[in-house]
């Protein structure tokens, strides 16, 4: 393969953003459905599959090298600045929705302390995993009884997973209410962590 990075039009050492954003770019360049029957198809389903092989390689590397610098920290070391910088990039994440990536990041982690507890449990809670989300919760105000925030998250999900195991089997339409409350409540309670207020009123 050639170098994958000029594939994708980009300089060595790209981010994972940039590296998405590029392909995204070229995929919709070069993607043989567009082309129809037109004869340069051929061509369009070559370039397509070394792009694809460039971005699986440069992604792959690209999370590696991320769960490299994630995983170099521990307990014993520190880095305690480092961590509290790492969970401030993980209560973005949050707050802007990408779960997802928040979830990858705090599983690269070695350490497991109570705001990591906390902040899994907020991640299980926004993909709709109430029970997972109250075991993290818990665990977070085991290993910090005195935090305010910990503790007044666990009530809320304590008394809204009673209401949940109580209409689980109503309609759906009542389970989608519920779990939009939930994702809004959460992304409120993450947004006046960082000095915002996505609700008002809470």
């Amino acid at each position: 393969m050639n170098n994958p990075y000029e594939i994708l039009g980009l300089k060595e050492g790209a981010s994972e953003e940039e590296i998405k954003k590029a392909y995204r770019e070229l995929a919709k360049k070069y993607h043989p459905d567009q082309y129809g029957n037109n004869p340069l198809k051929d061509l369009a389903e070559d370039k397509m599959r070394e792009l694809n092989e460039a971005y699986d390689y440069l992604l792959k590397n690209a999370k590696n090298s991320y769960r490299n610098n994630y995983s170099g920290y521990d307990s014993n070391s520190s880095s305690n600045g480092s961590y509290n910088a790492n969970y401030a990039e993980i209560r973005r994440d949050l707050a802007s929705g990408r779960v997802s990536d928040a979830e990858y990041k705090l599983n690269a982690m070695k350490m497991r302390d109570a705001e990591w507890n906390y902040l899994y449990g907020i991640v299980m809670l926004q993909k709709g995993h109430m029970d997972s989300a109250y075991s993290y919760l818990q665990q977070a105000c085991s290993l910090d009884p005195n935090n305010g925030e910990y503790r007044d998250t666990l009530n809320r999900v304590s008394s809204r997973n009673n209401n949940y195991r109580q209409s689980y089997y109503r309609t759906s339409r009542n389970n989608d209410a519920f779990e939009c409350c939930m994702q809004l409540w959460c992304l409120d309670s993450i947004c006046e962590c960082f000095g915002g207020d996505l609700i008002g009123c809470c």
